[in-house]
């Protein structure tokens, strides 16, 4: 079966700023479930092997979209460099819940897409966005989180905390790159006008979608205590622990293999068998 492959996609959110877009697809003349892929914390659409992870699940079957956040420092020019630090300063929550908003309304009206059948797959931080649009949304029928965080109040603390509010800005190094990402106290404020919304322990309370939640015992970035709260949080969802996986499941930036990392490749083949149980054969 021939794969489609629509590369920077032009989206334009009026309530933030336009970004870009992929779409993996077979060619056929069925509608296809909706898969979105919701990236984390100084992530983008292109890094490390998510590419060959949306081949994977094209190939499956399923119409399979990822997406840069328009705030996530990359620019439409350069989808896969931080060339925009001012606003990787600027992002929020209420941003990043609006562009998948988005995503989802303008990828569910393509006449390719069975909006009956929508699932979001969030990595790390990109798993408590999704966590949250799932609560919000009931057209999501299925939420896989790939290493998440189990919750978003995640901020400097005390004497670290003041120097941000006072100077109005720190700095976090990005390991690989080696730039200073700033982050703006309109951060924090935008989480605090809406704590309630924010709160991804009420949001997986309340999910009433089918979830799957999958994560390294080994992670770095995001203990795995992580994941097993949120399991305790909703009973009702599929706990997956990877034996010695790390955050990112064995992938890197660049990955330039031809094959996904064996846990990774473990991961997708679950998440595949999860949502042709509980989504697509229901």
């Amino acid at each position: 079966m021939a794969l489609i492959k629509q590369i920077n996609i032009l989206l334009k959110n009026p309530e933030t700023k336009n970004f870009l877009a992929d779409a993996f697809y077979p060619e056929t003349d069925e509608k296809l479930p909706l898969v979105v892929f919701v990236h984390g914390y100084k992530g983008y659409k292109d890094w490390g092997a998510w590419n060959l992870m949306a081949e994977k699940f094209a190939k499956a079957g399923f119409f399979f979209v990822k997406f840069n956040f328009s705030h996530n420092g990359t620019t439409l020019v350069n989808p896969t460099g931080f060339d925009d630090l001012e606003a990787f300063g600027n992002n929020n929550y209420s941003k990043e819940i609006s562009d998948l908003s988005f995503v989802i309304d303008y990828f569910a009206k393509d006449p390719k897409v069975d909006d009956h059948k929508i699932v979001l797959i969030g990595h790390s931080r990109g798993g408590g966005i999704s966590i949250i649009k799932t609560c919000e949304d009931i057209r999501i029928n299925g939420l896989i989180t790939l290493a998440s965080v189990d919750n978003l109040e995640r901020f400097p603390k005390e004497e670290a905390f003041e120097n941000w509010k006072n100077k109005g800005v720190y700095y976090v190094e990005n390991g690989r790159t080696k730039q200073q990402m700033p982050h703006y106290y309109q951060f924090y404020k935008d989480f605090t006008n809406d704590p309630h919304r924010f709160d991804v322990e009420r949001s997986m309370e309340m999910a009433k979608a089918h979830v799957l939640i999958v994560h390294g015992t080994s992670d770095e970035g995001v203990d795995v205590k992580n994941a097993e709260h949120l399991h305790i949080l909703n009973p009702n969802t599929e706990l997956f622990l990877v034996e010695n996986g790390n955050h990112v499941f064995g992938a890197k930036e660049p990955w330039e293999e031809d094959n996904l990392p064996q846990d990774l490749h473990i991961v997708v083949e679950k998440c595949i068998e999860f949502i042709n149980k509980k989504i697509v054969n229901e």
